[in-house]
């Protein structure tokens, strides 16, 4: 394995202020000072934290400034770019510019979601297994690549040299061997390691791949792996697990993230979660500005239909002043003893949001009754939760998106916050020339 000279960790200051009609960021690394501003919203919360993010949301979307250094991505596992939205996000505190080079997904309709609001250069639909040829030999820290990577798709290989950081969210195939196997064995199995294979072999400088927390315990490794091969091409790599509402966001959302960079020493995520703590705002600070805005013309304000039994069940609720539905009115299956506690449970007006999935729409799947309103959340109000800003646009045209699909692309997201944050972590030592 690669030798690593040791190197002093970086280290970050996060701050917001509000000044006259402005809300301002700034960021603190080592020695450079970087500040950023957006307006302040007009319904301004006297939080700049709170203010900063709510015109995140419901500002317009910015143009570049084409006068910064720009950061040069691509996002393997792409979906419909919440890990992308968050390292813009990141970027752009930085005083850079952030330009999506490529995004890669199975799922076309996702990825048109994503070209139509992050405009990459190009797309590609067909697995990343067939991106680059490695092999992979040992497992967890005895892991190394058995012959250096090489791309194997043009479309990469343009591209190649020229990648400032690759994100990915892989899946873990779980029932997976990943011990001596090359990508023409099972490429399904072989997802989680492509990433790091792609890393090396485009020479990106930095990297971040997310997943959920217990990707640590897959029985096969595939994180300690990774891990081992990214160090063993000379990267130095930062790992945990971000809570979103130890960040101050209103979801109570964790992510795993690894996060590293060839040729400088990222930012412990650790520390910068500890730096960045504060108490979480209530999900009333996003639901709000959405209130009255449902109806039954906009997919994206819309919800569907409740079945009169479920309607007893939202109604039981809001007549007892309850948050937690008894088991006298759940069906048997969710009843105690089962793993479905939170099922057709309130949302509290003045607590976080729980962790959003995919079945927001389905009272009977979690926590998703509105806390004020005799309804699921709407897709729209999810995707507040989400972190998507207000003008990111997920319908399709043509034969348009159904609520299967905006249930699962804005259900298994990214929270912006968490993105960003691992983003900064990764980017955080890089030698870049600040805004005055």
């Amino acid at each position: 394995m690669l030798e690593i000279p040791e190197q002093a960790v970086p280290s970050i200051q996060l701050e917001h202020a509000i000044e006259g009609d402005l809300v301002k960021r700034r960021l603190e690394v080592d020695q450079r000072r970087i500040e950023t501003t957006r307006p302040r919203p007009s319904g301004s919360f006297d939080d700049p934290f709170a203010d900063w993010w709510e015109s995140f949301l419901g500002e317009r979307r910015r143009r570049p400034d084409r006068s910064r250094e720009p950061v040069r991505y691509v996002d393997l596992f792409s979906s419909v770019g919440g890990l992308s939205l968050g390292a813009t996000e990141a970027i752009e505190s930085l005083g850079m510019r952030a330009v999506p080079l490529l995004a890669a997904d199975v799922d076309g309709d996702a990825l048109s979601v994503y070209a139509q609001n992050l405009q990459p250069r190009q797309t590609l639909t067909e697995s990343i297994s067939g991106l680059v040829d490695y092999r992979v030999s040992g497992v967890g820290e005895r892991a190394r690549f058995a012959y250096e990577p090489s791309i194997t798709d043009s479309r990469l290989a343009d591209i190649s040299g020229t990648i400032d950081l690759v994100l990915a969210g892989p899946p873990c195939q779980g029932h997976s061997s990943l011990n001596n196997h090359s990508r023409h064995d099972d490429p399904k199995n072989l997802l989680y390691l492509t990433v790091p294979a792609v890393v090396v072999a485009t020479q990106a400088r930095h990297v971040v791949i997310e997943n959920v927390p217990n990707v640590v315990a897959d029985k096969h490794g595939v994180v300690q792996t990774t891990i081992a091969l990214l160090r063993g091409a000379g990267y130095r790599v930062t790992t945990g697990t971000i809570a979103a509402h130890r960040l101050g966001w209103p979801q109570t959302r964790r992510r795993f993230f690894i996060a590293a960079s060839l040729d400088e020493e990222p930012i412990d995520l650790k520390s910068l979660e500890r730096q960045q703590q504060r108490d979480a705002l209530p999900v009333s600070w996003l639901l709000r500005p959405l209130l009255d805005r449902a109806n039954d013309v906009d997919l994206m304000h819309s919800v569907p239909t409740l079945s009169a039994e479920n309607r007893r069940r939202v109604q039981y609720l809001f007549d007892n002043n309850l948050w937690n539905l008894p088991n006298e009115v759940r069906p048997d299956c969710h009843k105690d003893g089962t793993t479905y506690g939170a099922s057709y449970g309130r949302m509290d007006w003045d607590s976080p949001a729980p962790t959003i999935t995919g079945g927001f729409l389905t009272p009977g799947r979690g926590r998703f009754i509105h806390p004020l309103r005799h309804r699921v959340l709407t897709p729209r109000e999810a995707a507040r939760v989400q972190g998507f800003p207000d003008w990111y646009d997920f319908m399709l045209d043509g034969d348009g998106t159904s609520r299967t699909q905006l249930g699962r692309w804005i259900g298994n997201a990214v929270p912006t916050i968490l993105g960003s944050t691992a983003v900064l972590a990764a980017l955080g030592g890089r030698k870049a020339d600040p805004l005055a």
